[in-house]
């Protein structure tokens, strides 16, 4: 597979910069693989498509506040920090991005708050963009974290092109978010209402959570046409016993196993037994799935619209079928569904 099949031409008009109004409200694209029929609906009719005893896998990660802005010393230039891994947690050193990356050498002090209590100094280049800090910070861990927080911003995707909003820190982060570490929203989760989970959770169907912490990788441009020789960065993943036993129940039964986001789907399908079973795991995964590819666990999936030539769209294209996924999103096109974070859904059969 190569890169030029994912293209296509997305009017700017169809990106989404807020959200539906209500969650569940946004609309929903249903593909059915096999009869090969696409069908247009709102988020909450999604209930339709499911019975009791069939399994939806959510990525419960939290975002963060990521997005810092800090004055760097002597100049006052505005520079802005967005925090991507902590690398040690007794040392305070963190794995960031900074903008304008080329105003930032080691050994420069960033100041942060207006009172320019939090202060990190730059102690080493691992991109051209990317450096790692150290926030000199005497208080507790504890604190310090708070500090993060009180002083960063909701981490809205770039092409957003507004200021974040107060509802943003609510919107940008699923309701059943629980596990912080991420640095963008597992999407597809987005459009779930605690109205929806309910009604869901009446009807039989039954909900399993994995953690897969979203860093920046998952957004990196694809650079190579090749798609072999792309390199996934590495995102942290953890699957507890309890959610490996009830897929592999779901599988047992031949049951509707439906992965909630490229998240989920990736983090199940970095821990598959050679009997296509989930195992419980913890650590790391640079997985990147392409067309062709078979699925071992998920046999439904919930996604957003994808931008073009990203690795977002790949992996739902290996799933629906690329001559099928390249229809329906020339229809969502044509019918102005709205693409990306904020954007509307669809439902893989």
């Amino acid at each position: 597979m190569k890169l030029s099949k994912f293209g296509f031409e997305l009017p700017e008009e169809l990106l989404a910069e807020y959200p539906a109004e209500h969650r569940d409200e946004s609309r929903l694209m249903v593909l059915n693989r096999k009869e090969q029929t696409i069908e247009h609906k709102l988020f909450k009719d999604l209930i339709n498509y499911f019975d009791e005893g069939d399994l939806m896998v959510f990525n419960d990660t939290k975002v963060f506040p990521a997005r810092l802005f800090g004055e760097k010393e002597k100049t006052g230039a505005r520079i802005e920090v967005f925090l991507l891994r902590e690398l040690n947690q007794e040392q305070r050193l963190w794995d960031v991005l900074v903008d304008p990356a080329r105003k930032i050498r080691i050994g420069n002090k960033l100041f942060f708050g207006e009172d320019e209590g939090l202060v990190a100094e730059v102690i080493d280049n691992t991109t051209s963009r990317g450096r790692t800090l150290r926030f000199l910070y005497d208080g507790s861990y504890e604190d310090f974290r708070k500090r993060l927080t009180l002083e960063g911003q909701t981490p809205l995707p770039k092409y957003i092109n507004r200021e974040v909003e107060p509802s943003d820190a609510e919107r940008y982060q699923t309701i059943y978010a629980k596990n912080e570490g991420a640095v963008a929203a597992p999407t597809a989760g987005l459009h779930f209402s605690k109205h929806l989970m309910k009604r869901l959770e009446i009807k039989g169907v039954d909900f399993a959570n994995v953690t897969l912490h979203v860093g920046l990788g998952t957004f990196n441009p694809v650079e190579v046409e090749d798609l072999s020789k792309h390199k996934m960065d590495s995102e942290q993943i953890f699957i507890s016993g309890n959610a490996s036993k009830k897929v592999n129940e779901a599988l047992d039964n031949k049951r509707r196993i439906c992965a909630v986001g490229t998240t989920v789907m990736r983090t199940m399908e970095s821990s598959v037994s050679s009997k296509s079973r989930l195992n419980e795991f913890e650590g790391w995964t640079n997985k990147f799935i392409f067309p062709p590819y078979d699925f071992g666990i998920a046999n439904c999936m919930v996604t957003n619209f994808h931008m073009p030539k990203s690795t977002l769209m790949m992996m739902t294209s290996a799933f629906a079928g690329h001559d099928f996924l390249k229809e329906a999103y020339e229809v969502a096109v044509k019918e102005k569904y709205r693409f990306y974070s904020y954007g509307d859904a669809m439902l893989i059969i």
